[in-house]
């Protein structure tokens, strides 16, 4: 698989071209050039591809600031989190009143839904991962506490993190990456690892603690059908009552979350060329949907296209 999707490359006066690319692909952006000659010798690019949930995007320029104004939130807030690698360059990313000065190999997370400035003194390129929040194995609440920190490439979990995630960038751009679920979830853990080990001490309390092993649990048993909050919380040790406020405070419910889960894992499966012969009922029921037709009605309220549909038009465009 070759990075697809946007492949542009701007030279010779076309910064405006790539500033509309640039906000196009991920979220409305104000982006200016700060080069000494302005505008007029700008060089950029921009690829950019999806990988299940996640947008990888290598984007590279030279000496720009872009800024995610309160302005621009009204206008789009689809509640992502994007994580940037600096590949080459030096970069600034600037929320929550912290500041990331990332060299090579460093990378930081930073949340869509606040405002935050990103500077490039130089030439620079920076590959960044985009995807909604809840995917990142963090609680809501927590995600403040960690934005615009530098996770070093060479020490703890980034030494660990840095060296995937550029190899990723590597076999991305060269075609050698493979696309199953797992290469997501392996993404996705390993980047909430990191994520998590940068949090202060008092970011990680017991009940926040509590909350991603409830998490961890409802999605080791999805296949359940009589998964409900009433087990969850049986196996926790907790009330319902406390179950269910620990979640209200991350923004959801129980049940709400359970049924998420369950419809997120089955939308990844029915694009998954390897499932392409199970029918769409032993696909819900994997993940404990045993009705296909209430499956299909949830699919639909949820995503607004049937489970049929959106296979179809998954499988189609990895076809072309």
């Amino acid at each position: 698989m070759r990075l697809g999707g946007e492949h542009a490359r701007h030279d010779d006066g076309q910064f405006e071209h790539w500033r509309q690319a640039v906000s196009t692909a991920f979220v409305p952006l104000a982006v200016v050039s700060t080069a000494e000659d302005g505008e007029a010798r700008f060089t950029g690019t921009l690829r950019t591809t999806a990988l299940g949930g996640l947008q990888l995007s290598e984007v590279g320029g030279r000496a720009v600031d872009v800024r995610r104004t309160r302005t621009s939130i009204k206008r789009s807030d689809p509640g992502l989190v994007k994580v940037g690698l600096q590949l080459s360059g030096r970069g600034v990313i600037v929320q929550d009143d912290r500041e990331a000065v990332l060299g090579p190999g460093d990378f930081a997370v930073y949340d869509t839904s606040k405002p935050y400035d990103l500077h490039f003194a130089g030439d620079f390129s920076m590959f960044v991962l985009m995807f909604p929040r809840e995917l990142l194995r963090i609680a809501s609440r927590e995600l403040g506490t960690v934005s615009a920190r530098r996770i070093r490439g060479s020490t703890g979990m980034g030494a660990l993190v840095s060296p995937f995630l550029t190899n990723l960038h590597h076999s991305v751009v060269t075609g050698t990456m493979p696309t199953t679920p797992l290469v997501e979830d392996a993404v996705v853990d390993l980047l909430s690892a990191a994520v998590q080990a940068e949090a202060p001490a008092d970011a990680t309390a017991p009940g926040a603690t509590l909350l991603l092993r409830v998490k961890s649990f409802v999605d080791a048993h999805l296949h359940d059908p009589a998964l409900d909050t009433a087990t969850v919380a049986s196996h926790h040790h907790v009330s319902t009552r406390h179950l269910q406020k620990m979640f209200e405070a991350d923004g959801h419910t129980v049940a709400g979350w359970i049924r998420h889960r369950r419809l997120e894992k089955c939308r990844r499966d029915l694009k998954d060329v390897r499932f392409r012969g199970e029918s769409i009922g032993t696909i819900c029921a994997r993940y404990g949907l045993v009705s296909s037709s209430h499956f299909s009605r949830l699919f639909k309220d949820t995503y607004g296209v049937s489970p049929r549909a959106f296979r179809e038009q998954e499988l189609l465009s990895i076809s072309v």
